[in-house]
């Protein structure tokens, strides 16, 4: 394909708080928004709609605030509805200088939901774009519900876009409003709309021609031709499919969410989208795909919606190898590698501890933590793991220097940090109380803390004596999983794996217990442990 610059515009501040579930609070927006567009370099963002409440103004005023500071004012975009002056002047109160107006795309929702003929609506909308002109506000058009408009009334789509021509529309976005269709009728679609367009530019320049001719050439103000965005729905689990189709059939920009967060089953997910435009049709976007991990997880954190684990591009899981066969294959040659690079995304490529492990992902794993076995140690290792995994167990990187002097009978890991006692205390309408009493290389310390949480408050209290009595730093939890068994036994083992953030490397604890706090509470020492044997 061409090497053409696509547009990618995220909507994660707008359609993607229709999630349900899903509120930003305006600090988190204001965050997003300049991680989108500071970090991640998306070239513009779709932040609200207009209108909707006392907080959602609050949000944009300070996004706008801080897109003026920073140049990126033009960026930021607010739907609005055809409704003359309200949405204008609420866009314009807000600070902003660009509205994406809704407008319907199909002759079902023109005269089912409004009740009016298409010439009743064209009206309407020439005197809301009126009114943002006069206001300085620029306009993108989002025709609603366009995909059932090209299946069922074409004609209607297509009188609509003559009636709008010669307006200062900077683009026309498609929305597949009902995620309803399939790369191939994407693809037909999207081509009709192009060609239609190239048939007004024919047009256009020949009547430009005829009237310089007659010298009245001020007649003529019609776009040479028109922009489009596509704008697409997962509910068939096509979105992807579909944003590759929207681009082959010569779309110039794509709307995305991080996450695919969006109503109902989503949007097309913004990292998703990168790797294939860059991989599969090698076009050009503004993407730094490094930082696509970071706003990710701000999102994941900001909405309550976990990230899937085997989620492409983002997940947990995508960027680890389980068999064997895999590690020994990399090993060797690279054999089980594709263009979805883990180094490109900040990321790195990990080989998972299991049943399904071969010797290649032991050593693997012991290597990056500088440990040697024999071949007849490395394979009592892994029989052992193969026994964890069998029983369903998670096995960490971490928790292997412990299986190795396990097995290998050389006792314990010295304990560095020991837990001497710790009580955690929890009261209707009064926040969480912990006590804890730590010893440290042979030190005996003790805090108390409250917290949001019973485990909250003990780390809390852990780290006052840390960063207080000791004057070190502490890491941060960046992720925290609960598995318990099915089976509806309330004395089950309880396994919470937690994971660390610490000078920029990830650790991964495990703990296991009845009870969670317990469970957490001992893969939060065992961490401590692993750092004060490397301080050691």
């Amino acid at each position: 394909m061409d090497n053409r610059t696509i547009e990618i515009m995220d909507t994660t501040l707008r359609d993607g708080e229709q999630t349900s579930g899903v509120s930003f609070m305006p600090h988190e927006k204001l965050m997003i928004a300049r991680a989108l567009l500071q970090d991640v370099g998306v070239d513009r963002i779709e932040v609200a709609s207009a209108r909707v409440s006392e907080g959602e103004m609050e949000a944009v005023k300070s996004i706008a605030r801080w897109a003026s500071q920073n140049g990126k004012l033009d960026r930021v975009e607010v739907l609005g509805f055809v409704d003359e002056t309200k949405s204008v002047d609420w866009i314009v109160e807000c600070g902003c200088q660009c509205m994406n107006l809704l407008c319907k795309g199909s002759r079902k929702h023109c005269e089912g939901q409004l009740h009016k003929t298409l010439d009743e609506h064209i009206a309407d909308i020439r005197r809301t774009i009126a009114y943002a002109q006069k206001k300085g506000v620029s306009v993108n058009v989002y025709l609603e519900d366009w995909s059932n408009g090209m299946k069922d009334s074409p004609d209607y789509v297509f009188a609509l876009m003559e009636g709008l021509a010669d307006l200062p529309i900077r683009r026309y976005m498609l929305p597949d409003t009902l995620g309803i269709l399939n790369p191939m009728e994407v693809g037909e679609f999207i081509n009709k709309m192009i060609v239609k367009s190239e048939e007004r530019r024919v047009k256009n320049n020949s009547n430009k021609l005829e009237a310089e001719t007659n010298s009245d050439s001020s007649l003529f103000t019609l776009h040479s031709s028109f922009r489009f965005d596509f704008h697409a729905h997962n509910d068939y689990d096509l979105a992807i499919s579909n944003v590759l189709a929207a681009v082959m059939a010569g779309c110039q920009g794509i709307h995305t969410s991080v996450n695919g967060l969006g109503e109902r089953a989503g949007n097309a997910p913004l990292a998703s989208v990168q790797a294939i435009l860059k991989d599969h049709l090698h076009v050009t976007t503004h993407i730094n795909e490094s930082r696509l991990g970071e706003v990710s997880r701000l999102v994941e954190s900001y909405s309550g919606i976990a990230i899937p684990p085997n989620k492409p591009i983002t997940g947990e899981s995508v960027f680890t190898q389980v068999a064997g066969v895999h590690a020994d294959g990399d090993n060797k040659a690279g054999l089980y590698q594709n263009a979805l690079l883990p180094e490109r995304f900040g990321r790195k490529r990990e080989y998972a501890l299991g049943k399904n492990s071969g010797k290649a992902n032991i050593l693997r794993n012991l290597e990056e933590l500088g440990l040697e076995l024999s071949p007849e140690q490395t394979k009592r290792v892994t029989e052992r793991i193969i026994e964890l995994g069998d029983k369903k167990e998670l096995v960490t990187q971490e928790d292997l220097p412990f299986i190795v002097s396990d097995v290998l009978k050389h006792g314990a890991p010295e304990e560095h940090v020991k837990l001497l006692s710790y009580v955690v205390t929890t009261a209707y309408g009064l926040k969480p109380l912990a006590s804890v009493r730590l010893e440290i290389n042979g030190e005996t310390y003790e805090e108390s803390a409250k917290g949001d949480g019973q485990f909250d408050a003990f780390v809390r209290a852990i780290r006052h004596i840390y960063k207080d009595r000791l004057g070190r730093s502490f890491p941060w939890l960046t992720n925290y999983t609960v598995s318990i068994p099915p089976g509806g036994r309330t004395d089950a083992l309880v396994q919470t794996v937690i994971t660390w953030n610490w000078n920029d490397r990830i650790l991964r604890t495990r703990g296991l217990d009845a009870d969670q706090t317990e469970a957490a509470i001992k893969s939060t020492i065992k961490m401590l442990n692993l750092l004060e044997d490397e301080k050691q």
